[in-house]
């Protein structure tokens, strides 16, 4: 069978924004065939089908919706993760 998914995530040395990378890739059989990241700001594909589909996100609302997600998905926990952390050490 054929598998396909998406990994969401967020790279930290602390709690401030600038230091935060969001991350989202697509996978493939398990090969990535397309990344957005926030330090790069837009979509990259690797293969074929994610070049097409890095194009297309590119030019239309998804890569606005997935810029947004470094504030809102990962500042949003950053703060939660590393708190649990420093308890529990």
């Amino acid at each position: 069978g054929f598998l396909h998914y998406a990994v969401n995530s967020c790279e930290f040395n602390s709690s401030k924004l600038n230091d935060i990378e969001y991350t989202q890739s697509y996978y493939y059989n398990k090969l990535e065939i397309v990344r957005f990241s926030s330090s790069v700001g837009k979509y990259v594909g690797y293969a074929e089908f994610g070049i097409k589909n890095a194009e297309s996100w590119n030019n239309g609302p998804e890569v606005i919706a997935r810029r947004a997600q470094k504030e809102s998905y990962c500042f949003r926990n950053v703060g939660v993760f590393t708190e649990s952390a420093l308890t529990k050490s």
